[in-house]
């Protein structure tokens, strides 16, 4: 690996361990030695006070290690990509200059690909355009968006209009869909040697853990945390999209029971695996990437496989 160590980069579906695999992976060189502190990928964990339904690690969980990129900013923020890699490259620079070794870590697969892979610098937005294309309707802008950018269509979830007003603005302004922009990420040096860790469990293991993890947040109180947040109208347009919140607002204000959000809660976050599933079969196909799978491995193993493969 020459005189600089690739950095690791950890990523896996939701509730697939990635967070304990990371705090293992630096206990273990600890005692080898070696500092490790983690760099949290995560678009929700930057927010505080959306702790529980973030699976944000808990002082106990972290057991001693240093992770960076919690809690940056309040819910009402619309805490940008490209915010997070500026705050990342700095982080891992740090680390760097300190002799400790950067533990990438998250389920936000949008963030560990600019990571690695570099930014796509979209156009700006426009207010204009954007209050234009939300008048249209969830319906139109399905529409729109299968007519101008189709593999957009194919990724994005009829519900999440965020990205797709997104993607019709970019080909608006640039004549050009983001889904043949991206393409282009790859190009250029970078300043690091990342190697991916991919965790791959099949869909009836992470779905019954999916299942656990929502009934644990509800019982840690995530409709109460969820409930203070709304109540202090707190959430802003990206914090009140994530998963588990957005489906007790809705509780909130009338249009679900508690039972009928909290269904909703494990349905969604079961599809989001699926979609992460995607990005990780992406991944895993770059070079020297380390897949940890639970059908060939144990999970209490991987940390014991991590650090025999990165040679410490």
């Amino acid at each position: 690996m020459g005189e600089v160590p690739a950095i690791p980069v950890i990523c896996g579906p939701t509730a697939g361990g990635k967070s304990a695999l990371a705090v293992s992976f630096a206990l273990m060189l600890r005692e080898r030695g070696v500092t490790a502190e983690i760099v949290t990928a995560d678009a929700f964990q930057v927010y505080r006070g959306m702790d529980i339904g973030t699976a944000k690690p808990t002082r106990p969980e972290m057991q001693g290690v240093r992770h960076h990129l919690i809690d940056l900013v309040d819910p009402s923020h619309r805490f940008s990509a490209s915010e997070w890699l500026a705050a990342a490259t700095q982080t891992i620079e740090d680390c760097q200059r300190r002799g400790v070794l950067p533990i990438v870590v998250g389920g936000t697969h949008l963030y560990i690909r600019l990571l690695v892979d570099g930014m796509f610098e979209g156009p700006a937005a426009n207010e204009s355009l954007r209050a234009e294309l939300s008048a249209m309707g969830p319906a139109a802008l399905r529409a729109e968006l299968e007519r101008v950018d189709p593999n957009s269509a194919r990724r994005l979830h009829p519900n999440d209009l965020r990205r797709t007003i997104r993607a019709i603005e970019v080909f608006r302004l640039t004549g050009k869909a983001i889904s043949d922009q991206q393409v282009q990420w790859g190009v250029g040096d970078h300043q690091y040697q990342y190697r991916l860790i991919t965790l791959t469990w099949p869909s009836t293991l992470i779905n019954t853990r999916i299942n656990a993890r929502v009934k644990q947040m509800m019982n840690r109180g995530l409709e109460s945390e969820a409930r203070t947040l709304w109540a202090r109208a707190a959430f802003g347009p990206t914090a009140r999209e994530a998963l588990g919140y957005k489906q007790l607002i809705d509780h909130f204000e009338g249009r679900h029971s508690l039972e009928e959000a909290v269904e909703k809660i494990k349905i969604e976050t079961r599809r989001f695996a699926k979609n992460q599933r995607t990005w990780l079969k992406r991944l895993r196909m770059k070079p020297g990437s380390i897949n940890m799978d639970v059908e060939v491995s144990p999970v209490q193993k991987w940390p014991v496989e991590v650090v025999r493969e990165f040679g410490y």
